[in-house]
């Protein structure tokens, strides 16, 4: 297998800014988004492109957007490299003080999410969402715009037509494909937030070694692991550890109250934890105690085909030829889920992308990749996941990796030639 060689010294270092040696550049990572962002919108028609996408704002202005809050912030770039930002009054105060490299922040009318949805009178979410495109209407008079395409990273017909009784010819396919180039392949500083935030995800796995025990509840575990990335910087929006017969198939509440006993599969799916924005999504295998031979096997398998799919990956190479590293219908136990076809099949083996959001370009599976395929680049960066049955219970691994030009850098780094065991 071809893997990225890596030089003296260079690999995680530590997570606070210091003087004495070059870390992570926050000031380097926005600017060179930014520019990739306004470089890709200047080679369209567009003169401008709104988004009100979380991850697409953040991507282009360093704002802390972490979801959830209902679309009551956006942010205008324009073909000049202007960005105009609007928000809730008092993010708006903040980021005036802590964002310099932002000099026009505005007050956001929230005409999408939360705020139209309580309003209860359809009249309300019809002004809200005139009255926001309004604004960034006047926005793009200002700073000479409003005579051109503006493009628009969400389909919301009513915002759309709210922007067309302003006269604008909105283009939300142009920005979504403008938006999904720019961010398809990272930057070095990009890289090593994947990388940190694999280190972290790893801090969480040792303390599921340290504290999982027989009588001990997956939710307990989880909160062990999930307190030591807190510790560690990082934002945990999503993960779980599961154990037992909630291992396969994977269990709907994934980490419930039920009670760790020997003998069991423990197994700890750490994606959405954030570093700098940046998510992860790193599975490992537990058992507790020995694991008995069917186990071994099944982690064996599920090992041995997630890197047979890495071996495939390298740039140039397509995502339809890559998928045949995946298991066929049998490996992929289609008649155990009563299934047919591998669209079916979703999230039980696949690769996909990771950046500012869990799923982004590129994205390789059976059930879309043979009739769809892209082409891989360097400097992509993906998750890449399997899973196999033993008797009633079941395993997962994954590896974090970018695409460099010989092959594949591995991110991840907690061993994955044998399920770890766990001691009871």
């Amino acid at each position: 297998m071809s893997l990225y060689e890596r030089d003296f010294m260079e690999g995680t270092r530590g997570t606070q800014a210091v003087d004495w040696e070059e870390r992570i550049d926050v000031k380097r990572l926005r600017e060179e988004r930014y520019e990739k962002a306004l470089s890709r919108l200047q080679d369209s028609e567009m003169g401008s492109m709104l988004l009100v996408s979380d991850p697409n704002i953040r991507y282009v202005t360093g704002l802390a957007m972490t979801g959830g809050s209902g679309a009551d912030h956006y942010t205008l770039l324009t073909e000049d490299g202007d960005v105009v930002h609007w928000d809730t009054a008092d993010h708006a105060s903040n980021q005036r003080f802590n964002c310099p490299w932002l000099n026009d922040i505005r007050y956001a009318c929230p005409g999408l999410g939360n705020v139209p949805r309580a309003s209860g009178r359809d009249s309300a979410r019809t002004w809200l969402k005139q009255k926001m495109a309004d604004l960034v209407y006047e926005a793009m008079e200002e700073y000479g715009v409003d005579k051109a395409p503006m493009g628009l990273d969400v389909g919301n017909q009513g915002l759309i037509s709210a922007f067309e009784n302003d006269g604008v010819d909105v283009r939300t396919k142009e920005c979504v494909d403008v938006m999904h180039d720019a961010r398809k392949v990272k930057t070095e500083d990009e890289i090593e937030c994947l990388r940190m935030v694999a280190a972290i995800c790893e801090a969480g796995f040792q303390q599921i070694v340290d504290n999982a025990k027989p009588g001990k509840r997956e939710s307990e575990v989880w909160g062990d692991a999930v307190r030591e990335i807190w510790r560690h910087g990082a934002m945990a929006q999503g993960g779980y550890v599961t154990s037992g017969p909630n291992t396969w198939p994977k269990h709907q509440a994934n980490t419930t109250d039920r009670m760790i006993r020997p003998g069991d599969i423990v197994y700890a799916d750490f994606y959405n934890i954030g570093y700098l924005g940046y998510r992860s999504c790193y599975y490992r295998t537990f058992s507790m105690g020995e694991p008995s031979q069917a186990q071994k096997d099944a982690y064996e398998k599920a090992r041995d085909d997630l890197y047979d799919v890495l071996e495939r990956i390298e740039p140039g190479a397509t995502t339809d030829e890559i998928c045949k590293g995946f298991p066929d219908e049998e490996g992929e136990h289609m008649d155990w889920y009563d299934a047919d076809e591998f669209w079916q099949m979703t999230t039980n083996h696949w690769a996909h992308g990771l950046g500012l959001q869990l799923y982004e370009q590129p994205l390789i599976w059976r059930g879309l990749s043979p009739d769809h395929p892209i082409e891989i680049e360097e400097g992509m960066t993906m998750a890449v996941e399997t899973m196999q049955p033993a008797d009633n219970q079941g395993v997962r691994v994954e590896e974090m990796v970018v695409v460099r030009e010989n092959g594949v850098e591995i991110l991840s780094q907690w061993p994955v030639e044998e399920i770890t065991q766990i001691d009871c």
